[in-house]
């Protein structure tokens, strides 16, 4: 315990005696109490006027330091509207609303987004919300045989007013979309064949300034039956790694240090035992190192034979499971690379009276739940929405439609395996469903 301080004892000396005038004998004049108290006090009263002041600038640089480290709920979040049980009503109020800020992302892996010619609502979304892509494939092209030569069409599909809208917005790359139509055979047993395709692709990308291509062919190859041979499936991907190797040679004005990218469109198995068409894990392996992306074609579950939803959560799972869970360790490596497909657009099925149905889109949606005013159900084994109608001559209806909630599950599951997300197609969708990516 400290030892209590003793008290002083006041000096009696003569010289120190307050005289009259409120000078002490033989010292220099002190200071007058009052004048002290006084000056005390409004020291006092500024201070506590200045409180509520220095109290506001104390709290903006917490509100500062915390709240710009601390990501914003976007507007659907914001609004819970994220969720299994909704109801037409808020669709119909909602569905055109959207943050503020329009370019900030949310998922952060990385998202393709295709936009097709004959939509023009895809063009108008992909320049609004420029940053929440990182490729964006329009398209554009077919590559084609006519005799014994090889044509690459589609240049007229290209808008170059729109490119530089997209390149003036943000940094999202432009890879259009090819698919290969000619003859299987001729291309891949001949070898000029094969050059000529290369060289077609490349020169087209140089001239038009675009930062690769998105590669379709698969599915028209299996349908010629090249795959069921081992010699032709393995040209089939030497091609693919020859067209990689090439395009990773030319260099991009447009963003130095880059070079053109190839991602390539696979379709995924339809059952846990690979048919010899199917694109497995062996072939993902081949590829791994010349392609940049897999644009992974995870919709189209269900069709008017079949009803029911278009991409069940699950088979998304099983099938990511089977590509990547045999490919000898690699697959970290090779997970970053795919897109995990997303479908902005739904089907309306017969399930009564018949067999029926095909795809709708947005628009189409609205007016449904509009005209019908139907209850929403979230069907939990494929984590969807759907709703039940009956049409004016009295035929049974099934919709299944992406909701906030559908999307939001499948961006989640993206990320579990650290991939990205491709999207068909950005034209078909709600505005909303830009909020959460």
């Amino acid at each position: 315990m400290a030892k209590k301080r003793e008290r002083r004892p006041e000096p009696k000396s003569e010289s120190t005696r307050i005289t009259t005038t409120g000078e002490s004998s033989g010292s220099k004049p002190k200071p007058d109490r009052k004048l002290g108290t006084t000056i005390a006090k409004t020291s006092v009263i500024l201070s506590v006027a200045a409180l509520p002041a220095i109290f506001v600038i104390v709290y903006r640089m917490i509100y500062i330091l915390y709240f710009s480290n601390t990501p914003q709920l976007t507007y659907v979040y914001s609004r819970g509207l994220v969720k299994e049980e909704i109801n037409y009503r808020q669709v119909l109020d909602e569905n055109l609303k959207t943050s503020e800020n329009s370019s900030r992302r949310n998922f952060n892996n990385p998202v393709l987004a295709y936009i097709t010619p004959w939509n023009s609502q895809g063009y108008d979304m992909a320049k609004k919300f420029t940053n929440k892509f990182t490729h964006l494939s329009p398209v554009w092209y077919e590559l084609k045989s006519e005799g014994t030569k090889l044509v690459l069409n589609g240049r007229h599909n290209a808008d170059k007013g729109w490119i530089s809208e997209i390149r003036s917005n943000g940094n999202s790359q432009i890879l259009p979309r090819v698919v290969l139509e000619a003859i299987p055979v001729d291309l891949l047993k001949k070898k000029k064949q094969r050059e000529r395709a290369i060289n077609l692709i490349i020169e087209e990308c140089k001239e038009m300034g675009y930062d690769g291509i998105v590669l379709e062919s698969w599915s028209r190859w299996a349908s010629y039956g090249v795959l069921h041979d081992p010699a032709m499936r393995d040209k089939a991907l030497q091609f693919i790694v020859q067209l990689g190797q090439a395009m990773h040679a030319i260099s991009l004005e447009q963003n130095i240090g880059q070079s053109l990218q190839l991602v390539y469109v696979i379709g995924p198995p339809r059952s846990d035992k690979l048919e010899e068409y199917d694109f497995g894990p062996d072939d993902l392996r081949v590829l791994g190192d010349d392609v940049d992306g897999f644009s992974l074609m995870t919709y189209d579950f269900s069709g008017p034979q079949n009803p029911g939803p278009n991409a069940p959560l699950k088979w998304i799972h099983s099938t990511l499971q089977l590509l990547l869970h045999s490919s000898n360790g690699d697959n970290p490596k090779l997970a970053k690379k795919i897109f995990i497909g997303i479908n902005f657009y739904g089907n309306d099925f017969v399930v009564s009276g018949g067999l029926g149905g095909g795809p709708i889109i947005g628009r189409g949606y609205l007016s449904l739940l509009e005209q019908h005013k139907p209850q929403m159900h979230w069907e939990k084994n494929s984590a969807e929405h759907y709703f039940l109608y009956i049409d004016n001559q009295n035929i049974k209806h099934v919709v299944f439609y992406p909701s906030l909630m559908s999307i939001a599950t499948r961006l989640d599951e993206a990320l579990s395996w650290t991939a990205g997300i491709s999207i068909w197609e950005i034209g078909q969708g709600l505005e909303y469903f830009f909020d959460i990516l």
